[in-house]
């Protein structure tokens, strides 16, 4: 699809009919408008497969077009017609393909056979599976340490091929799993545990249908989970106040088009989503979080003093909090004029959805990677969780707290075993059902895995889906680091960066999608998946398989713990391979809260994995609820440094994680180009920048190492003062490896200071670059 460069505004709601448009577009683009049409039908339904985009929980009641635009562009994607077939890789050598655009790579189609690079032609050719898990053993069973192999995974990977993948990799010997959640909302899976003993949100989504307010920070629905704007719109249409804090004014979360409202496409109108949308200052949600906090403390003791009712649940604070004595005093101590210089909100805004907040009976707090990614995403997330509480919205109906995950089966990973630091009583039963002794010391995670890399501790590197060098931050050390490691593994659908940023010996393995049909000894299987508010459910595919060449993710994790493993392993991956129902039975043995696993995924949507807080038991040292305080506001706005601007790295419209369906950002009118950096009219007078001029942006880092992306073109744009926007993939080099949450993990992809400077003379309208 040829795309002009163009930059103009878009003055349409989020969805409607550009949003059809743009589907047809696509399954036009991957050759399968008829085919794709009839896959679109079967997802997200109970006898169909999930999507494989974001993680929005279905509805109990589906509708025969359960998906949204992007979703459906992520189907298209997966089911194109296009292929990807080792002659094509014997017409271009790495170095070549190294050239190409990401989504230039992307759009060539579906792996279709194993793969093997080989270093005297520079160029991928086909292996049999029998030796490429054969080259996989070798190089596993070399090493002198297992903890010098790192395994990943990316949130697409099913609940079974994630447990499989842990059973072999513990029974190698380390628990060393970098995972995507580390780069998204490890921040969640660590700062909630300390407030409210779980780090999983606590609402469902039939809460939607009750709250009577909704708080949304650092998410845009529009873009990253799509069918979560039914909910927003059907809550906002009865009445209830939804408002949101986001540097842009995303569209979605000003007014959306129902493409299933007959009413609204013909008529060409649309539903008001926020009742406010406050553009906070990037890094300044603390601040908005405090301020909010600070109003209901100063208001509920002046009502009390009046002999009013009470702003705070003073029952539920004193039969299920601890803590609250030390943040009243933090908040005390806060300013309000630097409440306002750190949020770039005025105390009036905050007051006013302070006062929102009061008078709601049930409140859904929602946040996403706006408030994960930054220096202290854990702690942000736990200020959330203090508001929260202080209303005593947790476990109340139509309340609570709603962290958004990214991809598909994010969560359920995590749930099953990938974690680099997992629970003692875990491994006990892991121990004692299969009979080998897990390792216990912590292993990795990707901030700590790639600093593995980079000393040269690391060697062999396998990755169970994703795009791994696109998506890790500080590309000049960290893709280096991947360079220098003796083997890496990707098990793939598509082609993709990290296949070219490869190691010694490298192998692509390609397997099934979400949408094919998989049938293995014992007739078609199903996988499971675990969506963002703990709803586990059933996925099978209904679509031929891209390749006869393909195996599914459990059937390649068992060939390579065959191969390393040998006659020595304890499992039967054999019997696991033939029947995912035993892989689920021994979940659920290992898993308690998975009871009844294989009957409860044959009922219509599943089941849920309670929640304890939800259900108001806090699985905390104390058996309460805790309020942290946050010492501090957030970001510096850095006025004594005005040329430092903050970065937050964001995703276009037509895009997903790092996969590029476009190279255009339809709701932000951008078209044909990713190298664009956001402004306001402001910062942009203040540099003598016009809309249009070229400039490097480079991280004001702290190690002496210079981080620039060069030649990208300004954009005047509504956009806080003091801040910048450039996208997710293209400004991670930007991102020091160093600028991490110190508790999560998580780096700081949202929150980056960085100056601009003109680009040079001789630059002309090409592609940016970095360094």
């Amino acid at each position: 699809m040829s795309e002009r460069k163009e930059i103009y505004p878009y003055h349409h709601p989020a969805g409607g009919w550009g949003a059809l448009k743009a589907l047809s577009e696509h399954l036009i683009e991957q050759r399968i408008p008829i085919k794709g049409a009839n896959t679109l039908r079967r997802m997200n339904q109970p006898t169909g497969f999930d999507c494989p985009g974001c993680a929005w929980p279905d509805p109990k009641h589906t509708s025969s077009f359960e998906f949204c635009e992007n979703g459906a562009k992520a189907v298209a994607w997966e089911a194109t017609a296009k292929r990807c077939t080792p002659e094509f890789f014997a017409e271009h050598p790495v170095a070549e393909l190294a050239t190409w655009s990401d989504y230039d790579l992307e759009m060539l189609g579906r792996l279709t056979h194993p793969m093997a690079y080989d270093g005297a032609t520079d160029s991928y050719l086909p292996v049999s599976w029998s030796e490429a898990f054969s080259i996989i053993g070798r190089h596993l069973n070399a090493l002198p340490d297992p903890d010098m192999a790192e395994f990943y995974t990316s949130g697409r990977t099913s609940n079974e091929a994630a447990f499989l993948y842990q059973l072999f990799v513990r029974e190698y010997g380390t628990n060393n799993f970098p995972d995507c959640s580390n780069m998204c909302h490890e921040a969640t899976s660590v700062g909630l545990p300390q407030s409210i003993g779980v780090g999983k949100g606590t609402v469902l989504l039939e809460d939607f249908d009750k709250a009577d307010c909704i708080f949304i920070f650092g998410q845009n629905p529009g873009t990253n989970s799509p069918r979560m704007m039914t909910n927003l719109r059907d809550a906002a249409r009865r009445g209830a106040s939804i408002i949101s804090f986001n540097p842009f004014r995303e569209r979605a979360l000003e007014r959306f088009q129902a493409p299933q409202s007959p009413i609204e496409m013909a008529t060409l109108s649309s539903t008001q989503i926020s009742s406010r949308l406050y553009q906070v200052r990037v890094g300044g949600d603390v601040a908005v979080i405090k301020g909010l906090m600070k109003v209901l403390v100063d208001e509920d003791a002046a009502a009390r003093a009046r002999g009013e009712q009470a702003v705070l649940d003073w029952d539920f604070i004193g039969d299920h909090t601890r803590g609250l004595d030390e943040l009243v005093s933090d908040l005390s101590a806060t300013p309000w004029t630097d409440i306002e210089r750190y949020s770039g909100l005025s105390r009036e805004e905050i007051e006013y959805a302070a006062q929102v907040y009061m008078k709601a009976e049930h409140a859904i707090i929602v946040y996403g990677m706006g408030i994960t990614q930054h220096r202290r995403g854990a702690q942000n997330v736990q200020q959330l969780a203090n508001l929260a509480l202080l209303r005593g919205h947790i476990g109340r109906e139509g309340a609570g707290i709603c962290p958004v995950r990214g991809h598909s089966n994010v969560q359920g990973d995590r749930t099953v075993g990938i974690t680099e630091t997992p629970a003692e009583d875990f491994l006990d039963r892991l121990e004692l059902h299969f009979g080998f002794k897990p390792p216990r010391a912590h292993g990795h995670n990707v901030v700590t895995a790639l600093e593995a890399m980079i000393r040269g501790d690391a060697k062999v590197f396998i990755a169970m889906g994703g795009n791994f060098a696109a998506a890790i931050p500080d590309w000049q050390l960290t893709q280096d680091a991947l360079r220098g490691l003796d083997l890496t593994v990707h098990i793939s659908t598509k082609l993709n960066r990290s296949h070219l940023i490869h190691g010694r010996d490298a192998l692509i393995l390609p397997c099934l999608g979400r949408t094919e049909i998989d049938i293995q000894a014992t007739g078609p299987q199903s996988i499971t998946v675990e969506d963002s508010m703990s709803m586990v459910h059933a996925s099978a595919g209904r679509n031929q398989p891209a390749s006869e060449h393909l195996l599914s993710e459990p059937a390649i994790v068992a060939g390579m713990a065959r191969a390393t493993l040998g006659q020595s392993s304890v499992v039967d991956w054999g019997g696991f391979v033939a029947d995912y129902n035993r892989i689920r039975e021994a979940i659920e043995v290992v898993l308690p809260i998975f009871q009844a696993y294989n009957e409860r995924i044959r009922v219509p949507g599943g089941f849920h994995l309670v929640s304890t807080a939800r259900e108001r038991i806090w699985a905390t040292p104390s058996g309460k609820a805790n309020f942290l305080v946050f010492d501090g506001l957030g970001e510096d706005p850095n006025d004594d440094h005005p040329e430092t601007l903050w970065l937050s790295t964001i995703r276009s419209h037509d895009q997903y994680n790092t996969t590029l369906y476009s190279m255009s950002d339809r709701y932000r009118g951008v078209y044909g180009q990713r190298d664009i950096v956001f402004l306001n009219q402001l910062e942009l007078d203040k540099r003598g920048l016009a809309d249009g001029d070229r400039v490097d942006l480079v991280t004001v880092s702290t190690d002496g190492l210079e981080r620039r992306v060069r030649n990208f073109r300004v954009v005047g744009y509504s956009f806080p003062n003091g801040c910048c926007a450039a996208y997710y993939p293209e400004t991670n080099p930007l991102v020091p490896l160093y600028e991490h949450d110190p508790l999560s993990f998580t780096p700081s992809s949202k929150g980056i200071p960085v100056r601009i400077e003109r680009a040079g003379a001789n630059v002309t309208d090409e592609s940016p670059h970095q360094d």
